[in-house]
């Protein structure tokens, strides 16, 4: 009866709730340009304020970048951390925006009413469903539904520097028995989803170097090595015709999907038509052998992200460029290592060197591994039954393709499980122009949230 009324009180606040979002959205926390600084530390003590009116024992944090948020609440049952960020990307390209993105504006749409504003996906909109749904709880029982810490980023966006050694430092203090992450997506509209598995990230750039000097083509053409040539075959020795990496050794580390979770991630509502056409492709283009969602979810890809050199301006310059550049990413799956790993593309890129071509290497960039959800843990199925009730439909255990290091830094450093829930649509575009956050994700999330919690403290 208390969490009908808990959901009730959410239904009747929803426009206040929304009030509030607006109030975080309308702050331009861009953690990656020094210019936002102050605009972080406006937004993490907006935090500190909102979760200090839940009764929350909340603070910011000083780290060598942009402030973290940590807050306390005690209380009888499990030990809950709950993680989100309250950072954002930048808004370039500004003239591809239809609206301010930091003047958040509720709009109707074909599919519904959304919020629309930098950061009302990724993270904020998702960070406030769970402290909407604290605030309700609040509301009605007096108190927060069990112990709780709150640990707001402020460096996400920007490659969290002072993340790592923050956790180490306050390992005692940010202990817990779950930690929950709300920095994630739905697999479909309408499919509640909590993720079994992130995919890791290893990046790695190089530099071909040839001759000392760009070159006049029609005097060096034909006996000059022509670092764009040698640079592009070697990146065309990346992947054979069937799509796989030819790396030698890639593959280590990498297991197929449970037959078991495979078919869940067949029923799930993942439409791969939608999934290919949205972005103007006919047909997928990986790894062969593989659905559109295995290799998504649960297959290692080398990814060439950048490949330029020699002369790019208007018109024709008849140059043999004295060099050429190329960045990659490596997605991670299973136990692969990106520290052996980074070792092997390494290997492979230089045992093809050209003679007379020198090479050097990006020597700061770093890496993950994937994580893994321990699902057996009896909390995950309360999880999904409560998110079943709420939207009506099975929820399902998936996998992700993006990279989430926080949730291996949870286990890594504090010896802790994690889960994500998350309530984003594919379509909302994060980290793009026009960013928005349905209105119903809010709702429902919000809802959801509630759920969870009254599962979890049972």
């Amino acid at each position: 009866m208390t969490l009908t009324a808990t959901l009730t009180r959410i239904d009747e606040t929803l426009p206040e709730a929304l009030d509030r979002l607006m109030g975080l959205l309308r702050i331009p926390s861009i953690s990656t340009d020094p210019a936002h600084a102050t605009d972080c530390d406006t937004a993490a003590d907006w935090l500190v304020a909102e979760l200090q009116s839940l009764g929350v024992t909340a603070e910011k944090r000083v780290t060598p970048g942009r402030p973290m948020v940590v807050g306390h609440a005690g209380g009888a049952g499990p030990h809950l951390l709950f993680y989100g960020h309250y950072d954002v990307q930048p808004v370039d390209p500004l003239d591809l925006w239809k609206t301010d993105p930091f003047a958040p504006e509720i709009q109707d749409t074909p599919n519904g009413k959304v919020i629309r504003a930098r950061g009302a996906s990724d993270d904020k909109g998702q960070l406030m469903t769970f402290v909407e749904a604290c605030r309700a709880w609040k509301s009605v029982h007096g108190s927060l539904p069990c112990r709780m810490t709150f640990f707001f980023e402020g460096e996400e966006e920007s490659g969290s520097p002072s993340l790592i050694p923050f956790m180490k430092e306050n390992a005692a203090e940010l202990s817990a028995d779950l930690a929950l992450i709300c920095d994630t997506s739905m697999v479909a509209p309408g499919v509640p989803s909590i993720a079994s598995q992130l995919r890791g990230m290893l990046k790695d750039e190089f530099t071909i170097k040839g001759p000392t000097i760009d070159l006049h083509s029609g005097h060096y053409g034909g006996p000059a090595l022509n670092p764009l040539k040698e640079i592009a075959r070697i990146v065309a020795s990346f992947h054979d015709e069937t799509g796989r990496v030819a790396v030698e050794g890639f593959y280590e580390g990498v297991h197929e999907v449970p037959e078991d979770l495979l078919r869940q991630w067949e029923t799930c509502g993942f439409d791969e038509h939608e999934y290919l056409t949205s972005v103007g492709m006919t047909q997928p283009h990986g790894e062969q052998g593989y659905s559109t969602l295995v290799q998504q979810w649960a297959r290692p890809t080398l990814e060439i992200n950048g490949l330029w050199g020699g002369y790019t301006g208007a018109g024709t310059k008849t140059v043999i460029p004295s060099e050429a550049h190329c960045k990659l990413t490596c997605r991670l799956v299973g136990d692969m290592d990106p520290d052996a790993l980074r070792a092997k593309i390494r290997r492979h890129v230089e045992e093809r060197l050209s003679p007379d071509a020198k090479i050097t290497w990006d020597q700061n960039l770093d890496g993950s591994p994937a994580a893994v959800m321990n699902t057996a843990r009896p909390e995950f199925e309360a999880a999904r039954q409560a998110l079943s009730e709420e939207w009506g439909r099975e929820a399902v255990f998936t996998g992700m393709g993006g990279s989430i290091p926080i949730a291996g830094y949870f286990k890594e450093i504090l010896g802790l499980d994690a889960m994500l829930i998350g309530f984003a649509n594919e379509d909302d575009a994060i980290h793009s122009p026009n960013e928005k956050y349905n209105v119903e994700s809010f709702h429902k999330g919000i809802r959801s949230w509630a759920r969870v919690l009254d599962a979890l403290t049972k």
